[in-house]
């Protein structure tokens, strides 16, 4: 699977391309997408935020998209520039950096950089989507605002992983890691995902997103016994390379039975263990998302996005 169309929605707003749908979008109800129509860091990018930062409308503006910044491919997106115009929005609360198609740039050749700055400029930022990991990085802090973290990726180092799960962000509802795989930069383990885990820092936490992880069954022994679990309402360790032994580790650990839903699809759980979990769940209501199925050797299985 790669990532081949833009999304249509964001932060349950349509989107719209600025300048392209001006007089055709609502100033207030859209989620604006800026990018570099060349990909090839000709300046557009820069020169359509500056654009709209100074529309008088801006105020209205909730939601931003930032698409190619040009030359994505080798080149991280202008922080220092962002963190000093995205202020001007003084009423944005979400925000993706990277939404870009394969054909764009693939999400594993996106240059990426320290984000630290972003999430310090913008303190009433609720909703915080990531694409791409090469060069990410990030400094532990606190955001009391923030309330959904998104790191989409084709590969996360570990070391963004224990940012993450050092920062102290008490109004968190969501948080999605796409893992990846070690071929991609992917280097996390189970130990530095023990914080977020265990959840002292996350009180506000109902959705955890484990995905894309090519240790998707450590993953899933670590969260059998894993103190946030108790308070989640939806559990998603869909798009990795979960197995027999992972679902195992689920079915014998803690009951999953309060979820309101667990998405698994993309795995290769074989059909008898995945019968016993969709027997148990069901007897429950939670809603599960088994589809994807595939019983391939070890050797020949895949993450569903890496490149």
């Amino acid at each position: 699977m790669t990532i081949g169309s833009h999304i249509t929605t964001f932060a349950g707003k349509p989107v719209a391309e600025y300048p392209a749908d001006l007089g055709k979008a609502s100033h207030a109800g859209t989620a604006w997408r800026l990018e570099d129509p060349d990909y090839d860091n000709t300046g557009q990018f820069l020169e359509r935020l500056e654009a709209l930062a100074a529309q008088e409308w801006a105020n209205q503006v909730t939601a931003l998209i930032v698409g190619n910044w040009g030359g994505a491919y080798d080149s991280a997106p202008p922080i220092e520039r962002l963190a000093a115009l995205l202020p001007r929005f003084t009423r944005l609360r979400a925000l993706f950096l990277g939404e870009m198609t394969y054909e764009e740039c693939e999400i594993s050749w996106i240059q990426q950089a320290d984000i630290t700055p972003l999430l310090e400029a913008l303190p009433l930022l609720e909703v915080l989507t990531v694409r791409g990991a090469t060069g990410l990085g990030l400094k532990p802090l606190r955001h009391t605002a923030l309330r959904s973290l998104t790191i989409e990726s084709g590969g996360l180092p570990a070391d963004v992983v224990r940012a993450v799960a050092e920062c102290d962000l008490p109004a968190l509802t969501h948080l999605e890691l796409w893992l990846g795989t070690e071929n991609y930069g992917g280097d996390a383990t189970v130990d530095d995902l023990a914080p977020i885990l265990a959840g002292t820092r996350l009180p506000a936490l109902t959705s955890l997103a484990l995905r894309d992880a090519e240790i998707a069954d450590l993953v899933a022994v670590a969260l059998a016994g894993a103190p946030v679990v108790a308070r989640l309402r939806e559990l998603d360790l869909s798009l990795g390379m979960l197995s027999d032994e992972g679902a195992a580790a689920l079915l014998a650990g803690q009951p999953l039975t309060h979820l309101r839903k667990l998405d698994l699809h993309h795995h290769f759980i074989g059909a008898p263990v995945l019968e016993r979990l969709t027997a148990e769940l069901a007897a429950s209501g939670v809603e599960l998302d088994a589809s994807g199925a595939d019983e391939r050797d070890w050797d020949d299985r895949y993450i569903a996005v890496s490149e």
